[in-house]
């Protein structure tokens, strides 16, 4: 039989006083268990946060610093610039760190402490006379005569990790005291009073907000801002309030004060620079002013505490008039704690904002930073780049960047009106180290994105033909600048069973040309002829020694540029020839430290001799020849017409690619321009790219190609049109190098002219 069921009554009375209890301590313990979950869940959190290696250090790239050595080459207005641009105050009475005074043409620089490759230099003063053009005289704090100085360098880009946070580690001893002050008068006065919560704080700022009618005050501490913008989400709800105020007393549980603050300090986001995020105060006063936290004045820090409110909101650079209102509540709040005068905050009102540069963007290089990421990623972990705080050494100029940005720049203006979408990549380099000290990866040069400076596959046209012509310039028994060559058609079967048939560019042949003027006029059918004379094997085997180590196809297209390669690789190529056969591989970090300037590696260069200079001098005479009477002669439309420098045109099929190579005796810079459909752009070597190169050589270059005689090169007169030895008094007479015992042995009919000759030796001697 079923049982009859009790009644809830009847059984409620039954329990016996014990029991209650029981069921009181059972409900009790029901309750707090999901509350000691929440609170363990919070405290795993906020000790896993605030770790002591939570905070990822990315590895930091510096520029070259500028050297300050008599007789090196730099104008005092340059000097000036130099120095504004690393932020050094100019003030009548140098008496600190990152200030300068200058008087007339001598300038008294008070030297910041910075650890350098191979050292650190502490801080000191030193006094420099510029010339006109050059660093007259270096003198220490005693006023003797030194041999040189140098400014630190400064920071171009970094490795960041996934995240893209950045950040410059401040400790709280290193905080000025004005920057700690500022921000808890205006933050959270009561900081070192409260337990992460501050009721006081909520009430007053409510208050303050129902007054003005809208939310003009916060109620968060210090501590509830570290947790909300280290552990939490923007998500507005009870659950996330809720946790923030748990976390919040977790935290000061488990923390002191001063590490709080320190933290603060480190992790606040006070800004953005394209993807990177700029967190804590040490980093935003180098992003803002580019100067170290401690040579900030009040007003300066007062705008980046006021930035804590709302860095986008008030970013200074897009909402100027905002970010100097945000700064004047600043000091008006510290002007009500008395810390301020009236007349002190009225001046303190009046300064502007003293922003360092005119953008986000205006300090960065992206296209640079990226080559050295590239060359870090082979010797390093991607995490200890990312965190280790590593000091990246570079050769990178920014002096030689902005010029060389400048004259893309001028460049696309000029070509706008026939090509709207015109793409520009640039390489330079220093032509007696292979240092590449400037990098453009596209029109923007200062926004990241498709680096054709390193990435762009395009066909070199006739940058290929120096290599042609040397390899038929190393067997001097058969070349020589003036061995006659076949501009004549020729047709070549391909592997497919089509025909090459290459034409020159103004679709007629020359018939037999001189060697140095099919390629100083950059004649394809002379070129192919000699190509396939000399073999295409030699050819592309004169590829690799110079320095092209990407494989190439031995097909008959490839003599005239069929290759595929980026600028940065054309640099390499030319680098090669630009140092008389010397091959050096591009170099873009000379040196390593760790975060404390430890020494990590150092990463000299080891030229080694891959082509005989004999025949290297040959083709830079061809060369000189082409900037002189050839495709590169409309270079000295811009550049003194006594000034020597070398280089090759190169146009791809339909005009889709315009190259230009070249160098003096300081810089080589190859320019590509092009457009990124591989459309045609209706631009030569000449026409397009030389207009990029000639600007910046104008710009840039101080010294011109040195070009001496070298013990195994004979210099003679030649006939010009039939090669024989000649006079130079002779119609038609060229001075021309020859490899010794390759020059001509027969001599011309030119019979001397007593005038002539007369004239000729009276040259000499005035």
């Amino acid at each position: 039989m079923p049982q009859k069921k009790t009644s809830l009554r009847t059984r409620l009375r039954a329990l016996r006083p014990r029991s209650w209890r029981g069921l009181l301590l059972k409900l009790t313990i029901a309750g707090l268990v999901p509350l000691l979950i929440f609170f363990a869940y919070c405290d795993a959190q906020v000790r896993d946060a605030f770790a002591s290696d939570r905070y990822d250090q990315p590895a930091k790239v510096y520029a070259r610093p500028l050297v300050l050595a008599s007789g090196a080459v730099l104008t005092a207005y340059e000097l000036e610039e130099e120095l504004r641009n690393l932020g050094y105050r100019r003030l009548r009475m140098v008496s600190e760190p990152g200030s300068y005074r200058r008087e007339g043409d001598t300038f008294t620089i008070y030297l910041r402490p910075f650890d350098f490759a191979d050292g650190r230099r502490d801080a000191r003063k030193v006094t420099v006379t510029m010339g006109a053009t050059t660093v007259g005289v270096v003198r220490n704090e005693l006023g003797e005569r030194i041999a040189e100085e140098q400014l630190d360098p400064t920071v171009i880009g970094g490795v960041y990790p996934d995240r893209h946070e950045d950040r410059l580690m401040l400790s709280l001893e290193d905080a000025p005291e004005m920057l700690v002050e500022t921000l808890l008068q205006v933050e959270d006065r009561g900081f070192y009073e409260h337990w992460g919560i501050s009721p006081r704080s909520i009430a007053r700022a409510m208050l303050v907000n129902i007054k003005a009618g809208r939310t003009v005050q916060g109620g968060s501490t210090l501590t509830q801002q570290l947790v909300k913008n280290t552990l939490l989400t923007n998500e507005r709800s009870l659950w996330r309030k809720m946790k923030e105020a748990a976390m919040s007393l977790l935290t000061e549980v488990h923390y002191s004060k001063d590490e709080i603050l320190e933290a603060y300090l480190n992790e606040v986001y006070l800004g953005q620079e394209g993807n990177r995020a700029i967190h804590g105060f040490g980093l935003a006063a180098r992003h803002y002013f580019n100067r170290p936290l401690k040579e900030l004045d009040l007003s300066q820090v007062a705008v980046l505490v006021g930035l804590v409110k709302g860095p986008s909101y008030y970013s200074p650079w897009r909402h100027p008039e905002r970010a100097i209102s945000r700064r004047n509540i600043v000091l008006g709040e510290l002007a009500e704690e008395g810390w301020l005068t009236e007349e002190q905050l009225t001046l303190w009102k009046k300064e502007p904002l003293g922003l360092s540069k005119s953008s986000a963007l205006a300090g960065v290089y992206p296209a640079y930073v990226d080559l050295v990421r590239r060359q870090l990623s082979r010797d390093y972990a991607r995490q200890d780049l990312q965190k280790k705080g590593l000091r990246i050494f570079t050769p990178f100029d920014p002096t030689l960047q902005r010029r060389a940005e400048a004259a893309t720049s001028k460049a696309l203006k000029q070509l706008e009106s026939r090509q709207k979408d015109l793409q520009v990549a640039m390489v330079v380099t220093a032509v007696n180290s292979g240092d590449v000290v400037a990098v453009i990866g596209g029109r923007q040069p200062r926004y990241a994105g498709f680096n054709r400076a390193l990435d762009a596959l395009r066909p070199i046209g006739s940058l290929a033909k120096p290599a042609v012509y040397l390899t038929a310039l190393n067997e001097p028994n058969r070349y020589t600048l003036m061995t006659p060559l076949r501009d004549e058609p020729l047709s070549v079967p391909n592997a497919d069973g089509s025909l090459w048939k290459p034409q020159n560019y103004g679709k007629k042949a020359h018939g037999r040309v001189p060697l140095h003027e099919a390629l100083s006029h950059s004649y394809n059918l002379s070129t192919a002829n000699l190509g396939l004379d000399v073999g295409l094997s030699k050819v592309m085997e004169m590829f690799k020694r110079l320095g092209v180590h990407r494989p190439l196809l031995e097909v008959p297209s490839m003599l005239l540029g069929a290759a595929a390669l980026a600028p940065i690789e054309v640099a390499g190529m030319y680098q090669t020839i630009a140092a008389d056969g010397r091959y050096t591989p591009l170099r873009t970090i000379y040196a390593v430290s760790d975060a404390d300037g430890k020494p990590l590696a150092r990463y000299p260069q080891k030229p080694r001799q891959v082509i005989d200079s004999a025949p290297v001098h040959l083709l830079q005479y061809a060369m000189l020849e082409t900037m002189r009477e050839g495709t590169g002669k409309t270079a000295y439309n811009v550049l003194p017409k006594d000034y020597r420098v070398a280089g090759k045109t190169g146009t791809s099929n339909d005009t889709r690619d315009s190259w230009f190579a070249g160098f003096a005796g300081d810089y080589l810079a190859v320019v590509w321009m092009g457009l990124d459909n591989n459309a045609s752009t209706g631009l030569t070597g000449a026409s397009g790219a030389l207009r990029v190169w000639r600007q910046f050589m104008a710009e840039a270059s101080t010294e011109q190609m040195p070009f001496m005689r070298q013990s195994n090169i004979e210099y003679v007169w030649v006939d010009s049109e039939s090669g024989r030895l000649s006079q130079s008094w002779c119609d038609g007479a060229r001075y021309m190098p020859f490899i010794k015992g390759s020059e001509p042995r027969d001599r011309g009919g030119c019979a001397p002219d007593g005038e002539k000759m007369f004239n000729w030796i009276k040259q000499l001697f005035d």
